[in-house]
């Protein structure tokens, strides 16, 4: 089977609001990509497709600075089911750990290195393109988004010892110095952030073993149905299409009619690929809830209901199930970690 290189619609959507907070609305962006609007549905894009919208991005917006902007303004819904596996991680060290075993799930984009040095270490990023050059734009937007993320997950004003590009300089330096709050070199032999140990191996503040069990789970069983193929993608795909156009949950009996199949047919080609149906809806409700809890206005009780739950009791148990907090909890701890960013 011939790999195809695609990345996660949150990812997607990091560049989509980067460029909405600068003026420029999703539709013409797409436009001037060259990328249909209903392909927002799609649960991934091949990677040429965001390379597309990058250079579409920096195109309409006129801004040298776009990919610091987008980076450095992450949230949880943007590295996919992964940010949520990163907040309970025991450090920041184990945190870039997960982040290199699950990568796929955020993006095929490139890979991360750590290389370890006696006082401080490298997070390093080879990126890996498609048949379209990267913008220079998405390398910087990748390692604005690991310090962003490292303040985020740590609490805290952390600053880099430096940070370095294999690339030339795009942008003003004050924008740089802005994002990073460090020195920053161009044209190096890579791109990469320089982190002192004791902050990559001091204890988080969000460290919870038994969340990121779960969380790890979760992240597993994705990368599993991404990379295995089986009828779990499909089903997974028809299922979103179906939270997304009814705001309520298929049924089991739905899904199997969809498909072709009949439901004992359907229990047993999930039960042979390790998954379940319960389980798909319940992966899925629970990314549109991190995500729409994360980076929308819409009230708890709109959530709830667009993803089949009659009660909002019912719905505030489910999310507590997935992240150990309420929604409005979750909300307010988000906000307040991405504003102090």
């Amino acid at each position: 089977m011939t790999f195809q290189a695609t990345v996660s619609m949150g990812w997607v959507g990091t560049v989509l609001a980067a460029a909405e907070r600068l003026g420029v609305a999703r539709e013409p962006l797409l436009a001037q990509a060259g990328i249909a609007l209903d392909e927002l549905a799609a649960e991934r894009w091949p990677i040429d497709h965001i390379t597309r919208l990058w250079r579409a991005a920096i195109h309409c917006t006129q801004d040298a600075g776009f990919g610091l902007k987008a980076g450095a303004g992450v949230g949880p819904a943007s590295f996919n089911v992964v940010g949520y596996l990163l907040q309970s991680a025991p450090t920041l060290r184990e945190a870039f750990a997960l982040v290199q075993k699950y990568q796929r799930l955020i993006s095929d984009g490139g890979r991360f290195q750590t290389i370890a040095g006696e006082q401080a270490s490298w997070v390093v990023y080879h990126p890996r393109q498609g048949q379209l050059a990267f913008s220079p734009h998405q390398i910087e937007a990748v390692l604005a988004a690991v310090v962003v993320f490292a303040r985020w997950v740590t609490g805290s004003a952390l600053r880099p010892q430096r940070v370095q590009f294999s690339q030339a300089r795009i942008g003003p330096l004050a924008g740089y110095r802005e994002v990073f709050q460090c020195p920053v070199e161009f044209e190096q032999v890579f791109s990469g952030v320089l982190l002192a140990n004791a902050v990559l191996d001091a204890p988080l503040p969000q460290a919870n073993a038994q969340l990121a069990a779960a969380h790890h789970q979760h992240a597993s069983a994705r990368l599993a149905a991404l990379t295995g193929g089986g009828q779990a993608p499909t089903l997974r795909a028809w299922i979103a299409s179906q939270l997304q156009a009814q705001g309520r949950a298929p049924t089991r009996a739905q899904a199997a009619r969809a498909l072709g199949l009949t439901e004992r047919t359907l229990a047993r080609r999930m039960r042979a690929e390790g998954q379940s149906y319960c389980a798909l809806l319940d992966s899925l409700r629970r990314d549109a809830a991190l995500q729409a809890v994360a980076q929308t206005t819409r009230t708890l009780s709109e959530i709830g209901q667009a993803l089949g739950y009659a009660e909002p009791s019912v719905f505030n148990r489910a999310f507590r199930r997935w992240t150990g907090d309420t929604p409005g909890q979750w909300r307010k701890r988000g906000a307040g970690r991405v504003g102090g960013a």
